[in-house]
C-alpha cells in the first residue's frame, strides 16, 4: 500500500478496504495473490495487469494493487518526490506547478499528492491536477463545468479523476492570476 501521507483519508480507506477485502471476494490473500503475479511470465504492468483479468478474473484496481505489493517500482504513490523530480524536470512548467499549488494551498485542508503523470490537488476528494505538456506548459483539470469560464474546454481523455470536468492550457507561471485562483476556490468547495 502507498505511503499514507501522500493520500487523502478517503482514498487511505480504500487501499485499506481493498485489501482488507481481497481474501473475502476471492478466495485468497494478498500473499497468495503476490506469489500468483510473481509467476506472470509477462515484464510490463499492463501486460501483467491483463494477465490477472485473463487468468483469473482480476479487475483492473485489484490487479493494480497485487503488482504494487509484488512488484514495488519504488516509482509509486510511496514515492512522491521521486515522481515529481521526474515529472517535472522542465524549469518553465516546474514554475508553472509551484505556482498552481501556492494557489490550491491557500485554500483550507487542501493536500497535494503525486501520481506518475500528474500532480493531484484534494480536500475530501481530487478537486484539481495539473500535468505537463509540451515544453514549459502545463494542463491544469479542473472539478468546475467547461462553461465556467471561456478559457476553459472539456476535459479529454486524462489519467486524473474523472471529476475533473474542465481543463486550461497554462503556458507560464503568469497565466496562474485571480482567475485561475477563483476556478481553483470553485472546484475545491466542490469537494
Amino acid at each position: 500500500m502507498p505511503e499514507t501521507s501522500n493520500l487523502t483519508e478517503r482514498q487511505q480507506k480504500w487501499f485499506a478496504s481493498v485489501r482488507a477485502s481481497m481474501e473475502r471476494e476471492t478466495g485468497r490473500t494478498i500473499e497468495e495473490w503476490v506469489a500468483i503475479a510473481r509467476t506472470c511470465p509477462e515484464t510490463k504492468p499492463r501486460a501483467r495487469t491483463a494477465w490477472l483479468k485473463a487468468h483469473y478474473g482480476l479487475g483492473l484496481n485489484r490487479a493494480s494493487f497485487v503488482l504494487s505489493e509484488a512488484f514495488p517500482s519504488g516509482e509509486g504513490w510511496d514515492n512522491p518526490d521521486l515522481l515529481r523530480s521526474k515529472l517535472w524536470a522542465d524549469p518553465q512548467s516546474a514554475a508553472i506547478l509551484e505556482a498552481v499549488e501556492a494557489a490550491a494551498r491557500a485554500l483550507p485542508d487542501t493536500m497535494t499528492s503525486q501520481r506518475k503523470q500528474f500532480t493531484a490537488f484534494s480536500r475530501k476528494v481530487q478537486f484539481a491536477a495539473l500535468r505537463p505538456v509540451k515544453v514549459g506548459q502545463a494542463m491544469l483539470g479542473l472539478a468546475v463545468a467547461p462553461d465556467s469560464d471561456a478559457r476553459l474546454g472539456p476535459a479529454k481523455k486524462e489519467a486524473w479523476s474523472e471529476r475533473l470536468k474542465a481543463q486550461l492550457l497554462l503556458t507560464n507561471r503568469v497565466d496562474v492570476d485571480a482567475s485561475v485562483e477563483t476556478l481553483l476556490r470553485r472546484a475545491w468547495e466542490r469537494s
